[in-house]
């Protein structure tokens, strides 16, 4: 039987949902998962209501169909405000195909060689500068070694005025979302008020613009000096479309932008959620060390990345709090069935992927941090999507799995350390992605 009706869900006002799904997401989607199973609706904006789907099936149908079946880049608004008018993540249809097709070259195959020996001098560099028996507070240090690799890999720069400007600049605008209700910025917009210096809105949009002149000036003078390198700046700075045209300054600067936020934040995060359950957990601490002790001294970089035991660390990672809770939502263009359930154009479709990844069906115990589960059972694309799917799947997802590896093995091999506080750690809201409250406080023994 084909229905088109909306899937159930909570019947309270549009604006207290928004504000349960800011101030506490996962909680959230437990509840609602619970009462109204593998799909429900939530009415979060003045756009569509959204409709979240966890069961397997619905999401393979959704990542198979034809692409042009959705648009995603409309949904994305929330966004804007952060990485511009021409980033790949507003974009739809030809445009976002032909411009993916120009961005990701860099992001796979052999240049993850050259990727890797920047990772480990990054951890090393900054772990080099703690200090025995002083906390550390594990997100902000990640945060500092994959803003390291980002300005490194993706923009050439290791020292200079430029990359000394941008590290804090990018820092202290990202940490002004740093809680659920700083990162209210984002989802209302009366709150959007520049009223400069003084206002939280003001003063993020002068440190955005600084870092977009920061990088304007990087492009006027490898443009006059005809300076060339295998950074990922100069890849798409010489890239050319199917008509032979290069980006606009404006899409190249709002291309940098999404690649510097979600390239560097999401990363950090996943490795301070690495850090804690490895120092939580004796034991998987102690299997690690054993697994990279197997190598030898001064094991090479992708021998490190191809470890069994160290890839299910960082799958289980990316599994019991994924960054993000859900894919990029799609808007039906036209009339789409699921597993049944036909829904009319313009329904947006989300694919929830915190809640697939505690499916007990899929995970039995979703609670508990096991990675040897990833070593007992290969799992599709549908039940395990961290960096989501179809043709919106994370472009630099090799690169975060690569670094996350590598910034560990490296940490893990040559520095002692141990959590500040035995309490465990919450997850909470940090603008659109979820991150330990607290940032996970750790000391270096």
């Amino acid at each position: 039987m084909v229905t088109t009706k909306l899937p159930d869900g909570p019947k309270h006002p549009r604006w207290l949902q928004l504000i349960q799904w800011i101030a506490d997401p996962l909680n959230c989607l437990n509840a609602y998962s619970r009462r109204y199973g593998d799909m429900f609706t939530l009415k979060l904006t003045s756009f569509e209501p959204f409709v979240f789907l966890s069961h397997p099936q619905a999401i393979q149908e959704i990542f198979t169909a034809d692409p042009k079946q959705f648009d995603s880049g409309r949904t994305n608004g929330i966004a804007r405000p952060l990485v511009g008018d021409h980033s790949l993540l507003l974009l739809d249809g030809n445009i976002h195909s032909s411009r993916r097709r120009l961005i990701m070259p860099p992001f796979h195959g052999e240049r993850m060689h050259s990727y890797s020996q920047i990772i480990c001098e990054s951890a090393k560099l900054v772990a080099s500068q703690w200090t025995v028996g002083k906390p550390i507070e594990a997100r902000a240090a990640m945060q500092e070694i994959t803003l390291e690799v980002i300005l490194h890999a993706v923009f050439g720069l290791r020292q200079g005025e430029r990359y000394q400007q941008i590290k804090p600049l990018l820092g202290a605008m990202l940490n002004m979302m740093d809680s659920p209700l700083s990162s209210s910025l984002l989802f209302f917009k009366f709150l959007q008020q520049d009223l400069g210096d003084w206002s939280p809105w003001g003063k993020m949009r002068q440190r955005k613009q600084h870092i977009y002149d920061l990088l304007q000036a990087e492009i006027n003078e490898r443009r006059s000096n005809e300076l060339s390198g295998n950074d990922v700046l100069s890849l798409m700075m010489s890239a050319r479309d199917e008509n032979g045209q290069p980006m606009t300054d404006a899409e190249l600067l709002d291309e940098l932008m999404t690649l510097l936020i979600a390239g560097h934040e999401t990363t950090a995060t996943a490795l301070s959620w690495a850090f804690y359950w490895i120092h939580k957990l004796p034991q998987v601490r102690q299997k690690l060390l054993d697994e990279l002790d197997s190598l030898g001294d001064n094991p090479e970089p992708m021998a490190i990345s191809r470890l069994p035991y160290l890839s299910a660390v960082c799958s289980e990672t990316l599994r019991i709090y994924p960054v993000l809770p859900l894919t990029f939502a799609r808007v039906t263009n036209s009339p789409f069935k699921i597993m049944g359930h036909e829904f009319e154009a313009n329904t947006m479709l989300a694919p929830c992927i915190y809640l697939t990844h505690h499916r007990e069906d899929l995970y039995p115990e979703p609670e508990k941090f096991k990675p040897e589960r990833f070593i007992e059972r290969q799992f599709t694309p549908y039940e395990y999507l961290p960096f989501g799917g179809g043709n919106r799947r994370c472009i630099g997802f090799a690169l975060a799995l690569l670094e996350m590896k590598l910034v560990l093995a490296t940490i893990l091999s040559n520095y002692q350390l141990a959590l500040a506080d035995t309490k465990p750690v919450k997850a909470q809201r940090r603008g659109l992605t979820i991150a330990p409250a607290n940032g996970v406080r750790m000391v270096l023994l």
